[in-house]
């Protein structure tokens, strides 16, 4: 892949919802602030011509007469993040607009087979977006010398996590589908009620909770030499066999103890040494009563376990197989107590006042960080010319974070998207893909 030069911007442009929308400030919750400094989400949507649709694949006109319809449900997306007279990051909900850039490059949807995340796919296809203008989404449709599209989106992680983002892009598809007819019904709109996870008054840390929560921290630091994304295909097959291995628990309990226990061995920690996992959990059925089928914003927390690493890394099943369960009961041990717990202890950190972490791009060498988009509908956005042949995340910045994704076939597979050291990954990568 060349530089940004090898992709000329056409034109930018704003679309605002397509009707009146509500105008206010608004309120975000604590897990909507402790990602205030987090930024856009890149991701990349890849498609293939459709042969036949000449003049109409991907047409301009017709995505951004979808998009303004479908902000008139998710206006929030087309506000500007600010600052209210308190100090606390809010969205400014006015319709100003959600950034549209039209470019066209000299790669063609083949170059992008094997494609892997960094920060050159990003520069190439998703739109820049200024930090200071307060945009809280932007898209860059760029057509590709083949006809085939990049659709790149930007999305500031403090507006939504992955459930609601996948929301978004499911109901704009299915009204460039749909050739703007109604597609919403009262199930599928939005919900931007974010006082729903509002702190309760006065805030209160129970102390077994942070046994399970774990405070969203990024202390990142140099890693040890170059690093580099990587995305690992893991069929069904290894799948059920290490679901086998490890008691028949989820694909993601599975697959996540398969990943902590070949990145430890690869890194060669001291056998002594703790070693923690992170990951994210979807809090919106854990709440009494659960919360709104679409509600709409940051309704996730970090859970944690921790081992030595002579356990996590052992190769023998039964070690696997107890790993794998104490992953599964650090989930079951999330129940509503533990969410407020959580959301009470960010409200007291002020976590949406607080500056920007560091800018190191590895986590502790000890430390792996879990993301889960297994069930999510990422293969979804289908705008009326099929469904993309791949979809990714554009860049992970830091060593040690690790994306699950389903294998798009519909079979079972999954799809690890990776940071790590280069050093390690031919060690990685081999203990990956060994029997187990």
């Amino acid at each position: 892949m060349g530089a940004k030069e090898e992709v000329k911007v056409l034109e930018s442009c704003l679309v605002m919802p397509g009707e009146e929308t509500p105008t206010h400030g608004l309120w975000l919750s604590p897990l909507d602030l402790v990602l205030a400094g987090r930024g856009h989400t890149p991701a990349v949507y890849f498609y293939r011509f459709v042969s036949g649709s000449t003049g109409d694949f991907f047409d301009v006109a017709k995505l951004k007469a979808a998009m303004a319809k479908a902000l008139v449900a998710f206006y929030p997306l087309a506000g500007r993040l600010r600052v209210d007279d308190s100090g606390r990051t809010e969205i400014d909900c006015a319709g100003q607009g959600v950034l549209f850039v039209v470019a066209h490059s000299d790669f063609a949807a083949d170059d992008f087979n094997d494609c892997q995340p960094s920060p050159e796919l990003r520069k190439l296809f998703v739109p820049h977006i200024d930090g200071s203008s307060g945009i809280v989404f932007g898209v860059q449709v760029t057509f590709l010398k083949c006809g085939g599209v990049a659709l790149g989106t930007a999305l500031h992680h403090v507006a939504a996590d992955g459930v609601s983002a996948f929301h978004f892009f499911q109901t704009w598809s299915a009204f460039s589908r749909n050739n703007g007819e109604n597609v919403t019904t009262t199930l599928d709109l939005p919900c931007h009620d974010r006082t729903l996870l509002r702190a309760r008054c006065p805030p209160v840390v129970h102390p077994d909770s942070l046994d399970v929560f774990y405070p969203f921290k990024i202390n990142p630091c140099e890693p040890l030499g170059p690093i580099i994304n990587k995305i690992f295909a893991i069929s069904d097959d290894q799948v059920d066999a290490l679901k086998r291995a490890c008691g028949g628990v989820s694909t993601f309990c599975a697959v996540t103890t398969h990943v902590w226990r070949c990145l430890c061995a690869a890194r060669q920690l001291p056998s002594d040494t703790t070693t923690r996992l992170t990951f994210t959990a979807n809090v919106r059925g854990r709440m009494r009563p659960p919360l709104p089928a679409h509600y709409f914003g940051n309704a996730i927390i970090w859970l944690t376990s921790a081992g030595k690493v002579h356990d996590v890394a052992s190769p023998s099943k039964e070690m696997m197989a107890s790993v794998a369960s104490r992953i599964r009961g650090t989930i079951r041990r999330m129940d509503e107590e533990v969410v407020h717990s959580a959301i009470d202890y960010l409200e007291q950190q002020e976590t949406g006042n607080k500056p920007a972490p560091p800018s190191g791009n590895s986590l502790s060498k000890t430390e792996l960080r879990v993301v889960s988009w297994l069930g999510m509908p990422v293969y979804d956005a289908d705008f009326g010319w099929g469904k993309p042949l791949m979809m990714l995340r554009a860049v992970v910045p830091r060593a040690g974070v690790v994306f699950l994704m389903d294998g798009g076939r519909g079979d079972g597979s999954v799809h690890i998207l990776i940071c790590m050291e280069t050093a390690i990954l031919t060690d990685f990568q081999r203990l990956l893909y060994a029997p187990v």
